[in-house]
C-alpha cells in the first residue's frame, strides 16, 4: 500500500546533547502542527536533519531506533555539511537572494557542491523508505534539488514541493550561477506550491526564461508530464491560540504582566533575529512617534521579542548589536522611574507566555522588509478573543493578501507607519472589532489542516491530469502495436509534420535542415510506405530540403502540393485572393519595429510573425497584444489566427493541413495511416483521419490526436523501427 513521505530540512524535533547522552525535544511550529495529520497516519514517515550533528554509529543506531517510534527518520549531517550547505549555500547565498538582499549573497562553489551533496543523501534516505508508487512531499528552500533527483530514481512517484519563503523576481534568481540547475530540481515535483500568487508568477517566469520550458494557466509543460504551480496561502491551527488566549493559565499570566505595565497601551513584535524582519526600522519608527508625539509618553510601551538565530555569523552579529543599540537609546533618552518605553527582550518564551503577550497588547506590528507568509500576524489575531486590538501588518508579508483588514503599511515608508501606530492607538472600539471579526473569520476558514487538504487535493488532480495524458502515451506496447500493424499493411502512408516533429526548434528557422540521421530514416521509410511531409514551411525551402527524397510534399499548410510521381513543378492547390494581406502586413510591421528579434515571413496564403529571438516574457506580451489585434481585423477577412510554437500565423481557414491531407488519400484504400504532428495546425490533420489511423502529437497538451509522445527523438526512434 502507497504511503505519504514527508520531507523538510529540519525533523520536527530538536536534537539536545545532555548529560552524555542525547534527548529529543518536540517542534512547535505551524508546519509539525499541520502535517501532523498526515506523517502521524498508517506507514507515512517524515525525514530529515535532527537538528545536531552525530558521528558515533552507536549513537546514531540508537537515534534510529527512538525516531521510528516517533515515525521520523533521520537524516545525519556532518559538521561540514551543516556549515557549507545549511549556513552556507541555503542561508548565505539562497536566503538572501529570495529576500532580495543581494548585498548579502555569497557566491561560493565549494557551498553549492556541500548543497548538492546534502540533497543527495536526503535522496538516499528517502530511497530506503520509498516505494514506487508513493507520495512524497518536499518543504523548502534547502532542497530545491530533491525532486528532480527523486523523479529520475522514481518516475512513478508523486512528488510535490512547497516553498516556505518569497519566490524572487526573475532579475533577481538570473544572478545565482547555478540557477537552471535549482529551477530544473524544483520541476521535478508534480504540484509546486508558494503562499503568494506573486512568488508563482516569478517562478513561472524564470522558468520558462531560464529552462525554456513553457506554461499556461499555471501548468508547466515538461518533457514527459504536466506540471501544476499554485499559491496555498498557509494557515496556522486557530482554535490552538484562540483556546490558548482564554485558559486560565494565559489569563493568570496576564495579570501578572498587566500588574507591571498598568494601563500603559501595549505595542508586541516578534520575530526571529534576520535582517528581512525589518526590526532596527521599526524600533526608529518606533522612536520617531515618541519624538512626534510627546502626550504618548509614559502610556505607550513596545514589548519587543527577539529570537535567537544564527548569531555567530558575521551580518547577524551586526544586527544584533545594531538592535541593542536602538532599544538602549530609546530606553536611556524617554524612561522614567515607572515608564519603560522599550521592553527588550533576546529570548524565546514558552507557549503559554508568548499568548498572553499576545492577548494583552492593544497593537501587534508585524512590519517585515519581506516575508513569504509571516504566522506571527495571524497568531496574533486569533488570540484575540476579546475581539479588540489593531494588526498593523507589511505589505511585504504574504499574509497581507489575506488580511485585508489590517492596517497595511509600507515597511520603508516610516512616516507611514508613525501614523499607523498613531491612528491605531486612537481606532474606535467598534472599528477594531469589525476588522478583527472580519480577520478572525478568514483565518478559521483557511487554517492550517484546510491547507493541507487543499494542498493533497490539488496534488491528486494534478496525478488525475497526468494519468489521462499518459494514457495516451506511445509506450511500448503503442509502439510494438503500430510497428505489428505497418509491417501487415500492404498499402500504408504516413502524414509527418516537419518543425517540432521530425526535427527540433532552433533559433533562425532557416537552420533547421534535415540531418543525417532523419534523410536515413525518410529513405528507409519511403521504400515501404508512401511518405507525406506536411508543413507549414514554404514551399521552396521545403523542395530544396527533401529534392532527393522518394515523397510527397504540402507546403504551407495545404497551399501547395508537389506529388513524386508526377513530373513538373508544384501545383497550386487553392487559389486565395490575398488583397487582406496589406493591411495585415502593415499591423505585424507595427510590432517588429516595437520587438527586437521578431520578423514576419510571407507565404502564399499566410503571413507568418515569428518571435522565437524575442526576449522571454516581451515576446509573449507583444504575442498576446498581436493575436487580440488581427482577431479583430480577421473578421473582416474571413481568416484564421493561430497561435504555433513562437509564431502567429494568419490565413483563411479553409485551408489547412486536414483539407491537403484528404485530397492525398481521395479515392485511394489505405490499409495502415499514421499522422504525426505538434502543434494547433496538426489539429486539423489528426481531425481528418478516418477512425482507424494512428495520429500521434508530439508533447502533452490536450489533442485529437489518439496518442501522445514525448519529443522529436522519440518520433525518430518510432519512424526508424517502421522503416527498419
Amino acid at each position: 500500500m502507497s504511503k505519504t513521505i514527508i520531507v523538510s530540512n529540519r525533523l520536527p524535533i530538536s536534537l539536545r546533547h545532555r548529560n552524555g547522552r542525547f534527548e529529543f525535544k518536540p517542534s512547535a511550529g505551524g508546519l509539525a502542527t499541520g502535517l501532523g495529520s498526515i506523517y502521524k497516519e498508517g506507514e507515512n514517515i517524515w525525514i530529515g536533519w535532527p537538528g545536531n550533528t552525530v558521528e558515533d554509529p552507536e549513537q546514531r543506531a540508537e537515534i534510529i531506533l527512538e525516531l521510528h517510534d516517533l515515525k521520523m527518520a533521520p537524516v545525519f549531517l556532518t559538521k561540514e555539511d551543516v556549515e557549507e550547505f545549511y549556513e552556507g549555500f541555503s542561508n548565505e547565498t539562497l536566503w538572501p537572494a529570495f529576500h532580495y538582499f543581494t548585498q548579502y549573497m555569497v557566491y561560493n562553489p565549494k557551498h553549492w557542491e556541500a548543497y548538492v551533496r546534502v540533497n543527495e543523501k536526503f535522496c538516499e534516505a528517502i530511497l530506503k523508505k520509498a516505494g514506487p508508487e508513493d507520495t512524497i512531499w518536499v518543504h523548502d528552500y534547502q532542497l530545491l534539488l530533491l525532486p528532480q533527483m527523486l523523479r529520475e530514481k522514481l518516475p512513478n512517484a508523486t512528488i510535490a514541493f512547497f516553498q516556505h519563503i518569497p519566490f524572487p523576481s526573475y532579475e533577481i534568481i538570473r544572478m545565482i550561477p547555478w540557477r537552471k540547475q535549482l529551477l530544473e530540481g524544483m520541476v521535478g515535483a508534480d504540484l509546486i506550491g508558494f503562499h503568494t500568487y506573486d512568488d508563482m508568477r516569478h517562478f513561472l517566469s524564470a522558468v520558462g526564461r531560464i529552462t525554456g520550458l513553457s506554461s499556461e494557466s499555471g501548468y508547466i509543460q515538461a518533457e514527459n508530464r504536466i506540471i501544476n504551480v499554485d499559491s496555498f496561502p498557509m494557515g496556522i491551527d486557530y482554535y490552538k491560540f484562540a483556546n490558548q488566549a482564554k485558559s486560565r493559565k494565559t489569563q493568570s499570566i496576564v495579570r501578572e504582566f498587566r500588574k507591571q505595565v498598568e494601563d500603559q497601551k501595549l505595542i508586541i513584535t516578534i520575530d526571529r533575529l534576520d535582517y528581512s524582519k525589518g526590526i532596527p526600522q521599526r524600533v526608529q519608527a518606533f522612536a520617531q512617534l515618541l519624538e512626534q508625539h510627546k502626550e504618548l509618553h509614559g502610556k505607550v510601551s513596545m514589548i519587543m521579542i527577539v529570537v535567537p538565530s544564527r548569531d555567530k555569523v558575521q551580518s547577524y552579529k551586526e544586527l544584533k548589536e545594531e538592535i541593542d543599540l536602538l532599544a538602549g537609546r530609546i530606553n536611556s533618552e524617554y524612561s522614567t522611574l515607572n515608564w519603560k518605553p522599550v521592553h527588550y527582550f533576546y529570548r524565546s518564551f514558552p507557549f503559554e507566555e508568548l499568548s498572553a503577550f499576545y492577548s494583552m497588547s492593544d497593537i501587534a506590528l508585524v512590519t517585515p522588509l519581506r516575508d513569504g507568509m509571516n504566522l506571527v500576524c495571524k497568531e496574533f489575531v486569533a488570540s484575540k478573543t476579546s475581539q479588540t486590538g489593531v494588526l498593523i501588518l507589511s505589505e511585504m508579508a504574504g499574509a497581507s493578501k489575506e488580511l485585508q483588514d489590517a492596517v497595511l503599511v509600507n515597511p520603508n515608508d516610516r512616516q507611514g507607519v508613525v501614523d499607523a501606530i498613531y491612528n491605531a492607538l486612537s481606532m474606535k472600539p467598534a472599528e477594531q472589532k469589525a476588522r478583527m471579526v472580519s480577520m478572525q473569520e478568514s483565518l478559521k476558514k483557511y487554517d492550517v489542516f484546510q491547507w493541507v487538504k487543499v494542498f493533497m487535493d490539488r496534488l491528486a488532480h494534478v496525478k488525475a491530469k497526468q494519468a489521462e495524458l499518459t494514457s495516451k502515451d506511445v509506450d511500448a506496447k503503442v509502439m510494438g502495436e503500430i510497428e505489428a500493424a505497418f509491417q501487415k499493411a500492404k498499402r500504408p502512408i504516413l502524414f509527418l509534420d516537419y518543425d517540432g516533429t521530425l526535427t527540433g526548434f532552433v533559433t533562425n528557422p532557416k537552420n533547421a535542415l534535415p540531418d543525417a540521421e532523419l534523410k536515413s530514416i525518410i529513405k528507409n521509410l519511403s521504400a515501404k510506405a508512401e511518405v507525406v511531409i506536411i508543413s507549414g514551411r514554404d514551399k521552396d525551402t521545403l523542395g530544396t530540403w527533401f529534392k532527393d527524397q522518394n515523397v510527397d510534399l504540402i507546403a504551407e499548410h495545404g497551399v501547395w502540393v508537389k506529388k513524386k510521381n508526377e513530373k513538373g513543378d508544384w501545383k497550386l492547390y487553392a487559389e486565395i485572393e490575398d488583397g487582406w494581406k496589406d493591411d495585415i502586413r502593415q499591423i505585424m510591421e507595427y510590432y517588429v519595429l516595437r520587438t527586437p528579434g521578431a520578423f514576419i515571413e510571407e507565404k502564399h496564403h499566410s503571413l507568418v510573425w515569428h518571435y522565437r529571438k524575442v526576449e522571454s516574457g516581451l515576446g509573449d506580451l507583444r504575442m498576446r497584444e498581436l493575436f487580440s489585434h488581427l482577431k479583430y481585423m480577421a473578421r473582416g477577412h474571413n481568416l484564421q489566427v493561430l497561435e504555433g510554437n513562437m509564431v502567429l500565423e494568419i490565413k483563411r481557414p479553409d485551408i489547412n493541413k486536414g483539407r491537403a491531407a484528404t485530397a492525398i488519400m481521395k479515392d485511394q484504400e489505405f490499409d495502415f495511416i499514421l499522422a504525426v504532428g505538434d502543434d494547433w495546425t496538426d489539429e486539423d490533420t489528426f481531425k481528418a483521419m478516418p477512425k482507424n489511423a494512428y495520429s500521434i502529437r508530439v508533447g502533452y497538451a490536450y489533442t485529437q490526436a489518439n496518442y501522445n509522445i514525448k519529443s522529436v527523438k522519440q518520433v525518430r526512434q518510432l519512424l526508424a523501427k517502421l522503416g527498419s
